[in-house]
Formats: structure tokens, sequence, C-alpha cells
């Protein structure tokens, strides 16, 4: 039988207790990667000076720690950021590049496949994208690039630098499930610092914690849904394919990061769309099969009529260059001609790193209240181990 969605499921405190708990720890876990980088033996990632390039190996929750650290260096920074997600390194990746592979810092869900208590045939298996950055760490040792490992200590990414005498960044388990990129990217950009590369001005790291502290405040559990942003998003997807994009490499990472979300967290389908190309490709969609069929009066109800749609979800920067922005509300006018619904949530103001964090966190509630009014576990996850 089919998971039918219930709004009344959003007001029980127990719903949802443990991963809200831990999207409460996100600002401790800022603060602790932090310090942990800051302490850190990183002198030899210094001695042949700045990197070609960053390249960012990363799975889960780390998948999305290159995109936004791409976003908080900005479009000057002097070298590229090159998220890689795959198993092999790209070939022209070698000596003079920094390689990083990473890991999230969140311990695993009870019974998940590193949980002892599950039993000890499941110690040590780690999911196939998981075994693919290990494999791709390794491949950069080999090589003999410049390595770095970011996470826990202990972890197969902190063998792989043992045995390659590189440097690792160990993270503090902090809080619990579900994970977050936000410690290991403030591992990361701390990390660059120390070869060239300058990251965002020193504040930036408090200002940052403090923005997620104030959204475990305004998207905890006890906030009404008509005063929580976060439930009111979750309230506007249900029962809808989200198609997901941002204007802006600060949105667009949050964007990313929320599709993928909404799939290992509350195992629910949504489509990335990103600009300028949301004007292409993924604008077509409204005239699709899962589209409207032209304007909606305001008596219709699609979920009483029990049809599933595309709804197109902007999420808005206010550093936006004229051209972003313009593309988006025409996108949004397109989709509402066509009869299909439009949600935007725009992130305050503040450095990049800040913004994206603003976005993330409201996207991370929103998808645990989607998991909870499916009564569906939003730490169960079904993982492929190998």
């Amino acid at each position: 039988m089919p998971l039918e969605f219930d709004e009344s499921r959003l007001e029980d405190p127990r719903a949802g207790a443990d991963a809200l708990r831990g999207l409460a720890s996100a600002a401790a876990r800022v603060r602790s990667a932090r310090t942990a980088a800051a302490e850190a033996d990183l002198d030899v990632l210094a001695l042949d000076g700045r990197p070609r390039a960053v390249v960012v190996l990363g799975a889960g929750a780390a998948a999305a720690v290159g995109d936004i650290c791409a976003a908080a260096l900005g479009p000057g920074c002097p070298v590229p950021v090159v998220p890689v997600r795959g198993y092999r390194l790209p070939g022209w990746v070698g000596g003079p590049d920094l390689v990083v592979a990473v890991a999230p810092s969140a311990p695993p869900a009870p019974g998940g496949p590193s949980d002892p208590a599950a039993g000890a045939s499941t110690i040590g298996q780690i999911s196939p994208s998981h075994a693919a950055v290990a494999a791709c760490a390794a491949e950069a040792a080999r090589r003999g690039c410049r390595f770095l490992a970011i996470g826990p200590a202990g972890g197969p990414l902190a063998a792989v630098a043992e045995r390659s005498r590189a440097p690792s960044i160990a993270l503090p388990q902090v809080g619990g499930p579900p994970e977050s990129p936000l410690g290991p990217v403030v591992a990361l950009l701390t990390a660059v610092s120390r070869v060239g590369v300058s990251g965002p001005p020193e504040g930036a790291y408090d200002a940052l914690a403090e923005r997620l502290e104030r959204a475990a405040m305004a998207y905890g559990p006890s906030v009404e849904t008509w005063d929580n942003p976060a439930k009111s998003a979750a309230l506007d997807i249900a029962g809808s394919i989200p198609v997901i994009s941002g204007g802006t490499p600060a949105a667009q990472a949050a964007a990313d990061h929320w599709v993928s979300r909404l799939a290992s967290v509350a195992r629910y389908p949504a489509v990335r769309g990103g600009s300028p190309e949301l004007l292409g490709d993924h604008i077509s969609l409204v005239g699709g099969p899962f589209g409207g069929t032209g304007p909606r009066s305001i008596f219709d109800d699609p979920v009483e009529d029990g049809a599933v749609g595309l709804r197109l979800v902007l999420l808005r920067d206010p550093e936006e260059v004229p051209e972003a922005a313009r593309d988006l509300a025409l996108a949004a006018d397109t989709a509402r001609e066509q009869g299909v619904e439009v949600s935007e949530y725009t992130a305050d103001e503040g450095g990049p790193l800040e913004r994206t964090a603003g976005l993330i966190a409201l996207t991370d509630y929103a998808t645990v209240y989607v998991a909870v009014a499916y009564g569906t576990d939003p730490l169960a996850h079904t993982l492929v181990v190998r």
C-alpha cells in the first residue's frame, strides 16, 4: 500500500526526533571541524606551493563539498576546484594537483552498515559510492598527487593517507545522523588556505555557525507549521515531482544537495534543474505528461484529484546576476502558464558560504519533514553494501 502524506504527523514532537537532533548539531559540527583543521599538521601540503587544481572526491552528503567550496571561493579563485563523482580519477590529475577525499563526520544510523550492533557480517563494509571514493583516493596516492583526507578518525580515507604518508583532518563525531557536508566544507576551506588559496574571511565561519543556530530555532519541531518555513516547504512539494534549481553557484550547490537528500533521507524523487539550462531541457518538462494542462482554477485541488505533477522549485540568491534573475523569472512564468505550481525560497544576505548553508539548512529540515509526513524513517537507509 503506498504511503500517504499526513500533515498531522508534523505536530508530533517524537516523529523524526533523532534526525532533527542531528540537524540541530550542524553549528557544533562546523565549529569542531574548524578547530580540527586548524590543529591538523598540514605543513607538508604547503611545501610545493599553490597546487594547479584542487580535486575533491566525495559521495553521499560529501558529494556536495566540492561544489559548495567552489561557490564559497568564487570566480576569482586562482585555481579550479573540481568535484569528482565516479569510479576513476580524470586522466589529467597528477603530481601538481591537490586531491582531497572527503567523508562526512556523522556516525552511522543505528542498524546501518557500519554499526557494530547490526552484526559482525556488516562491519567494515561500505556503500559502493563510498568505496568509489576510497578507490579514487588510493589512485591519487599511486599517481603521486598531493593528498589530503578529511573524515572520521580511523576511517578508510584516513588509512589511505597513512599509507601514503599524507596528512589527514580527523573530524570529531558531533551529534548524530543525517550526514552534513558543512563540517567537511569548513575543514577543506581551512586547509586550502594553507596552500595559497585564500578562503572566506575569518569572520565567515562564525557567521556560518550563527546562521545554523538560528536555523535550528526557526525550523525546529516545536515551531508551528504556519510559522515554520521548513514545514511549509515540505507541504509545498508533497505529492509533486519537484524540479529544483538555483541561479548562482551557491544556490545551485544547495539545490543539488536537496535533490540528493530527498532521495536518501525521504526516499522522495526530485529532478535537478539549473540555470541557464533551466530554460532549455528542464523547463520543457512542464509541457509533458507530468506538467500542467494550462492555467488552473484557484479551486482546483491536485491532491484531491490524485494527479502527480511537477512543481518548479527555485532557490533564489540575493547575489544573482541580472541575467540569472531574468531567466528564473521567465521559467517561473512559463511553468505557471502551463498550470505548474512554483515555489521560491530566498537566501538571506551574507557571504556565499553563509548563503549556501542557510539554504541547505532549510532544505535539510524540509526533507526530514517530508519523510515524517509520509511516515518513513529518515534514518532507515536502504544501502547496498559490499
